[in-house]
């Protein structure tokens, strides 16, 4: 039997997460330097950015993290103040949280920085070429997800 063989450096799902790694480290250089925010504590913050409040489950599902990583983001954040915990009154048994009036005023400093990183990391795509990049990414997303039934 032929062994087979797999060429890392041209397998798409390693090439796609050496490419993950690296745009999220490029931005992680903004958030993690002067604000000291750890990749799940930024997710968290950005996620509450556009949010009124949501309770921790709600967080991690759209952050994409597990339930640990989620708490220990969100015990962080509010001990820095950064977000509020306040009662759930549908839901006795759950917080809501929402950015602080400080979490607000962090996310209105750092939302341009990491924006720009975001644009430069883009720069090396035309327009057409971004937009056709977004396009691919979300048929791979759906084709993806009809495969993960």
């Amino acid at each position: 039997m032929k062994k087979a063989i797999i060429d890392l450096s041209l397998f798409f799902p390693y090439q796609l997460s050496q490419l993950q790694a690296t745009v999220s480290n490029c931005i992680a250089q903004v958030y993690g330097g002067k604000y000291q925010l750890s990749r799940q504590e930024w997710r968290v913050l950005a996620t509450l950015n556009n949010q009124e409040a949501l309770n921790a489950s709600q967080i991690g599902e759209q952050c994409d993290l597990d339930k640990m990583p989620t708490s220990r983001a969100i015990k962080s954040l509010v001990e820095r103040g950064l977000i509020l915990r306040r009662e759930d009154t549908q839901d006795k048994r759950a917080s809501l949280l929402s950015l602080s009036d400080t979490g607000q005023n962090l996310m209105q400093d750092i939302a341009p920085l990491v924006l720009a990183q975001e644009q430069e990391i883009l720069s090396a795509l035309s327009p057409k070429e971004q937009a056709t990049m977004v396009k691919l990414l979300e048929k791979l997303q759906a084709h993806a997800n009809s495969l993960n039934h």
